[in-house]
């Protein structure tokens, strides 16, 4: 798919993630919002190998949404793809349906239970490891929160992955410098942190398609050592009332607000 596409399949996926949200009244809309055009340059632009038929296929790459409370922004794509029919969106949350709030491995094409933070990245690097040791080409990407990186499991993952140059992992941090509590602390500089490891970085904007692409390319190439992608963005993209707001972290609106929040949706 032409980047110049993307930005309609991202409001087609924002759409319907507030559609699952306001059915249910519960959900992390802004959490997801931020990593939307991130999931959705990834799998309709070609970067991950799925394989709907077969989600298990070991040839399959490997993605983990290391920010578990943000798995419902992949929910609406992989239906899309055919991992499970569209209508398990209408049953989010709800007893009758597979889509919980947080990531299970028991929907199709989820790879990994990911409800405490900190701990993607070193599910990641393992399966990254085990494809070396197994001679397998596959790639693993793992997107995390910024302020989920304040964890040590990570640093300790990211010391590890550079150790064995899992050249087959690329990590993704969703840089909306905001947690649950307010803007992210101590957290300044990413880039040289994770370069002091070893690691092979970049930055980027998260909602620039082309931008995207380009460094999604340069990482499929690099074979030097892990990848680390700092994609700079909004929390709450698409909801001006939303952006960049720390307390709506997983507020729901008024029925005033979610009237402007479909407007904005063009819903």
């Amino acid at each position: 798919m032409k980047t110049n596409d993307l930005g309609v399949q991202a409001l087609w996926v924002r759409r319907r993630l507030w559609e699952m949200t306001m059915r249910l009244r519960r959900g992390h809309l802004p959490s997801c919002y931020s990593c939307v055009d991130i999931l959705v340059a990834l799998y309709y632009g070609g970067f991950i190998r799925s394989i709907s038929k077969e989600p298990k296929h070991p040839d399959r790459d490997r993605l983990i949404i290391s920010k578990g409370h943000a798995i419902a922004a992949l929910y609406p794509i992989l239906a899309d793809f055919g991992y499970f029919p569209l209508e398990e969106l209408d049953r989010y949350g709800q007893r009758d349906g597979i889509l919980g709030m947080f990531a299970d491995v028991k929907v199709p094409g989820v790879e990994a239970i990911s409800d405490s933070l900190g701990h993607g990245l070193g599910i990641g690097a393992g399966m990254a490891l085990a494809a070396k040791k197994d001679g397998k080409k596959h790639r693993v990407y793992v997107i995390l929160g910024d302020a989920e990186c304040n964890e040590g499991s990570v640093w300790e993952s990211a010391a590890m992955a550079a150790d064995y140059k899992l050249d087959n992992l690329i990590a993704i941090v969703d840089n909306n410098r905001l947690g649950i509590l307010g803007e992210t602390v101590g957290l300044d500089d990413l880039e040289t942190r994770f370069r002091s490891f070893g690691w092979i970085t970049n930055t980027v904007s998260g909602h620039d398609f082309d931008a995207l692409f380009q460094v999604f390319r340069n990482a499929q190439r690099a074979s030097l050592g892990p990848q680390l992608i700092i994609a700079n963005t909004d929390k709450g993209r698409g909801i001006p009332f939303m952006e960049g707001i720390a307390e709506w972290h997983n507020k729901m609106p008024s029925p005033e607000q979610e009237r402007l929040g479909r407007e904005a949706l063009g819903l």
